[in-house]
């Protein structure tokens, strides 16, 4: 029977009796296979609404001031590393792959710490027809698109969001000391001697709690969950939104601060 056939409608003598007209029931199958149905356009446009969320960009509002404290924050991540004797002890390849890792939400719980807000200003992509105008080509654009043309909103927002959730606890400044410990000492997927230090540094972190929140071991949890979220955290996204891109060139933070610990290896 072929694809768009109608069921034949036979009387008693068992013959073909009328066929029953397709806009009485509606359009055939293949054709309404084909129409967009209202649920189709309803999900399609979510789905677009979404992507031009995704492709929103933004850039600081007081960009000077605000890379200048976050320059600052920085420095004292890298002194707070730098004085941490037990990093020094872990073989230099962990080293090297604890700071890879870990440096952008060790920095963010920084910027946390030193409680560095900032506003931000969005910002409009070139149109496809000024692109043309302009002769950009599209590898032009898309590096426009990461540089000069801001960070992506969703993971900004992402970060905004969770600096003011470790801001609602009122983290003491013991409490983010041990954090930073955790954090530094995260071993992720790899195996690295060093992951007895991040046990010892969460042990430390939940006795304390225990101590000064009369065994409030819900706040350890919730902390805790707050740190998880900080791995999906785009370093990317950090270094565009703060300048250091420009500033370091080729060159990614996780070198520099490799360089600054007087931990490079001969092949990096």
């Amino acid at each position: 029977m072929a694809p768009c056939a109608l069921f034949p409608v036979t009387g008693n003598s068992g013959s073909v009796a009328t066929e029953i007209p397709d806009g009485q029931f509606g359009k055939c199958q293949c054709e309404t296979h084909h129409a967009k149905s209202s649920l189709y356009q309803i999900l399609h446009k979510e789905h677009e609404s979404e992507a031009k969320w995704h492709q929103r960009r933004v850039v600081l509002k007081t960009p000077e001031a605000t890379c200048r404290r976050a320059s600052e924050v920085l420095l004292k991540t890298l002194s707070f590393i730098s004085n941490l004797t037990s990093f020094y002890h872990v073989p230099w390849e962990d080293q090297l792959v604890l700071i890879q890792q870990n440096w952008a939400p060790l920095l963010v719980l920084s910027i946390a710490q030193e409680e560095v807000d900032f506003d931000l200003r969005e910002i409009s992509a070139p149109s496809l027809l000024k692109k043309i105008l302009l002769n950009q080509s599209w590898t032009a654009s898309n590096e426009l698109g990461s540089s000069s043309l801001g960070t992506s909103l969703v993971e900004v927002q992402k970060m905004k969001n969770l600096l003011w959730k470790f801001w609602d606890l009122n983290i003491s400044v013991k409490e983010y000391a041990y954090l930073k410990g955790i954090i530094l000492f995260n071993s992720g997927c790899h195996v690295l001697k060093c992951q007895t230090l991040q046990q010892e540094a969460q042990q430390a972190l939940m006795e304390f709690i225990s101590t000064m929140f009369h065994r409030n071991l819900g706040r350890f949890a919730w902390i805790l969950q707050l740190i998880a979220s900080l791995q999906n955290i785009d370093a990317d996204a950090i270094e565009e939104l703060f300048f250091f891109r420009p500033i370091l060139g080729e060159a990614t933070l996780n070198v520099l601060l490799l360089e600054t610990l007087y931990i490079k290896p001969d092949w990096l």
